[in-house]
Parts: C-alpha cells; sequence; structure tokens
C-alpha cells in the first residue's frame, strides 16, 4: 500500500507540472533539431515516462516469479525517488525527459510486483485488491494536491525535490520487510496448475505454471499459453482501460484552465492580513489558486470510493459484467463532457465525481479478472503483460490526446475515448459469454 500510494503520487503530479512546462519551456533542443514546446511535442515527452512505465512492466514480471515481490519494490522505491530528484534539478525540457524515463523505468516494475503478492499472499484477494487500490487512490488524489499547495508558494522544481524525498526512505523500510509471499496458494491452486501442465503434455514439475520462467524459450512458451485463451480478451480490456485514463487525464487541467469558472484567483483575496504577511504573500505579487487542479485533484481522490466499490463488486459478482458495465458507463461520460462543462461549473464536479469513481472502479475488476483467467506460477509474467497494455500501450492515450488537441478539438478528444471505452465494455461481454458455454 506504502509503495502503491507512491507510484500513483508520482505520476499523477506529471499533468500539473505540464501546465507549468508548456508556459515556462519554448523550445526543446535535440543538438541538430529543435523543436516548438506545444500539446503536443510535450504529449510525446511524457508518453516516453508513461510509456516505460507500462513497457518496463512485462521484463519487471519476470523478475517477480524469479526474484520475488519485496526486491523489486524496494528497487522501485529507489528509482523513483532519484527521477524526482533530477527532475527538481532540470533546466531544459532534454533533462525533464530524461526524469521521466528513469521514472517510467522505475515505476515499471511496481504493478507486477504488488499485484502478484497479493494475488499469492492475501486469501480474500477482492477485498486486498480494494485496500491496495485505495492507498494508490490516496497517492492519486492527495500527491497532485499536495503539489497544487506546494506551487502556489515555491516554483515546481521545489515541489519535485520535496517529492522525491519520501521515496528514498520507503526504499530502506521496504528493503528490510520480510513476509510469506506465497501464503495464500493453496493446494487446490496448485493441483489446477498441475493439470493445466498435464493437459498441455507435461508434468506439474516440468510446468513454468509452478515456478515461473528461466529462459527465453520458455517465456515465449508461457507468453503463448497466455494468449491461446481468453486472456487476449482481458489483455484488450486492459489497453482500452489505459489509453482511455491517459488520454483523459494527461491535459484535463490544461482543458479545464479555460473554461468559464476556472479563472486564476489572487492567493492574496483568500487570507486574512495577518495570514498573507506570515505566509509572505503580497497583494499583486502574482501568486494564485488555479482551480483546474484542485478540481483535477478532487476528480482523483474520489476514485477511493471507486477502488473500495470495485474490490468489493469483484467478490460477489462476475467481473465480465462488472467490466461491461463500468466500461459502459465511462463511454456515456465521455459523450457528456464536453456538453456538460458548457452547462457549468456545478453540472461539471457532478460528471467529474462520477467520472473519478467510474475511473477506479475497473481497475480491481480487471486485475481480479487476470487472477482468474491465469495459473499462479506465471502471475507475475500475467500482470507483467497486463500493465504493458495498461501503462505501456496505454501512454499512447497521452500522445492520442496531445495530438488530436493539437489538430482538432476537445470535442474529437472525447469521442475518441468513447469508442476506446465502448470496445472495452463489448469485450467485457463476450468474455461474459464465453465463460457461460464454459
Amino acid at each position: 500500500m506504502l509503495a502503491h500510494g507512491a507510484v500513483h503520487t508520482y505520476e499523477m503530479a506529471v499533468p500539473l507540472f505540464v501546465v507549468v512546462w508548456l508556459t515556462e519551456f519554448e523550445t526543446i533542443a535535440l543538438g541538430v533539431a529543435q523543436f516548438d514546446v506545444t500539446t503536443a511535442t510535450v504529449g510525446v515527452i511524457v508518453t516516453l515516462g508513461y510509456g516505460l512505465f507500462g513497457l518496463g512492466a512485462l521484463p519487471g514480471g519476470v523478475l517477480v516469479d524469479r526474484l520475488g515481490s519485496r526486491r523489486l519494490i524496494s528497487a522501485c522505491l529507489f528509482g523513483m525517488g532519484l527521477s524526482y530528484i533530477l527532475l527538481g534539478l532540470a533546466s531544459s525540457m532534454v533533462v525533464v525527459a530524461l526524469a521521466l524515463v528513469l521514472w517510467g523505468a522505475s515505476a515499471s516494475v511496481y504493478h507486477p510486483a504488488g499485484l502478484s503478492l497479493i494475488s499469492k499472499g492475501v486469501s480474500e484477494r477482492g477485498t486486498g485488491l480494494a485496500y491496495h487500490g485505495i492507498a494508490g487512490n490516496v497517492g492519486i488524489g492527495l500527491g497532485p494536491l499536495l503539489a497544487a499547495i506546494l506551487l502556489l508558494f515555491v516554483e515546481w522544481r521545489t515541489v519535485a525535490l520535496v517529492l522525491g524525498a519520501p521515496a528514498l526512505l520507503a526504499a530502506v523500510y521496504a528493503s528490510q520487510a520480510n513476509f510469506d509471499e506465497t501464503a495464500a496458494v493453496d493446494a487446490d491452486e496448485t493441483a489446477a496448475d498441475a493439470d493445466e501442465a498435464a493437459a498441455d503434455g507435461g508434468s506439474a514439475g516440468e510446468s513454468k505454471a509452478d515456478s515461473g520462467v528461466d529462459s527465453l524459450g520458455e517465456f515465449l512458451a508461457e507468453s503463448r499459453r497466455l494468449f491461446a485463451g481468453s486472456f487476449v480478451l482481458v489483455f484488450v480490456v486492459v489497453m482500452c482501460s489505459g489509453l482511455y485514463y491517459r488520454g483523459v487525464l494527461t491535459f484535463l487541467p490544461e482543458l479545464l484552465r479555460g473554461l468559464p469558472g476556472f479563472e486564476p484567483i489572487p492567493v492574496a483575496a483568500l487570507l486574512p492580513p495577518g495570514v498573507s504577511s506570515a505566509l509572505g504573500v503580497e497583494a499583486g505579487g502574482g501568486q494564485t489558486l488555479n482551480p483546474q487542479d484542485y478540481f483535477y485533484s478532487g476528480l482523483l481522490l474520489v476514485g477511493v470510493l471507486g477502488q473500495y466499490a470495485g474490490g468489493k463488486l469483484t467478490d460477489r459478482v462476475p467481473v465480465e459484467y462488472g467490466i461491461a458495465g463500468a466500461f459502459g458507463g465511462l463511454a456515456v461520460l465521455a459523450l457528456l463532457f464536453v456538453p456538460v462543462s458548457n452547462a457549468g461549473v456545478v453540472p461539471l464536479m457532478a460528471l467529474g465525481a462520477v467520472l473519478g469513481v467510474l475511473l477506479f472502479v475497473v481497475q480491481p475488476m480487471y486485475q481480479a479478472t487476470v487472477a482468474e483467467y491465469t495459473p499462479s506460477g506465471t502471475r507475475g509474467l500475467s500482470y507483467g503483460f497486463t500493465y504493458l497494455g495498461v501503462f505501456g500501450v496505454g501512454a499512447l492515450g497521452g500522445t492520442l490526446a496531445g495530438g488530436i488537441l493539437a489538430f482538432a478539438d476537445v470535442t474529437a478528444l472525447f469521442l475518441a475515448l468513447a469508442v476506446i471505452a465502448g470496445v472495452a465494455s463489448a469485450t467485457g461481454l463476450v468474455l461474459a459469454r464465453r465463460r457461460g458455454r464454459d
């Protein structure tokens, strides 16, 4: 829970910095070429970090099955802390890109490590995923909120340095933790893995379903086994989830900034004179409160309710129908976003609250679905592929959003997001029908 909160604190602070980078930097100098700083180019840079966050999940998943979760979570925390220290020292968009790449590579191992640990170490899997998801949403919501408050008083580089320090301390704690990582793998699940191995023409002892993979050949063989069944449909769902998630959130603060009711508010006008003097805030000093930052943070924090509800629902209803319903709701919200945003702040806040819940209801649902459709011995590999889809392929959602905003408009962006959610909803129904036949 500690590591999950840290991962998403760093992940979701980036869109707040995007607003600053678009105004502070003018060009991206790459030696032989220069590029203007626009939503399209910044979207590509953010995609580098977010893309590695997903792409690294696959090798991370292989390592989890061989090395265990604790070691990888410790390394993840240490690398993330260093990446934000580097971000705090950035003098150009090139250094910003390097810091995001380091963050993405470090954070990429977390989800296969953490989710493998829960799926094999916690007997009440749905409830465990719910609490784990709540911790992530506390980081998702409170992390950007803390960053937004700090940005009122200090520059963004100082905020990055402040955020980077706790991960280094958490890494020390994580490296000392000791526990049974397979406490919830019972005899029935082991027998199921053995039956699957026998069906493939081998014995339980020969199957990597029991012990992970040791070579490229075994990796390819186990990967083929995963994608030969219904896991391929689960992979479609998680890709759609990642594309929608990143597409709607990457530029959300920037989109809100231009709407009526989101005009900057001078900080001095909100504070009593004595408090303003104590904090060094002067009238006309240029320090402003940006409402879009707090709307963004509130939307993410509401996701705590979605994580808890989604986790509990996985223990009570078929996850395939849950996925179909939740993504259907996300498709409707995408179609409503533009007309509701034109109706005023209050209707938009209501839509944002529902969006925050549904964005995160789906996460414990697809996490539990992966556990149901994969053997325990290659659970790390399975979650590696899952987060390759969610955060690797899903990172293209930032590039997609930046490109559509640069060359089309907001309406086109949310229409594209509605199509993506619709595909995921239909795939959930296909999974349900397959399971019904089986």
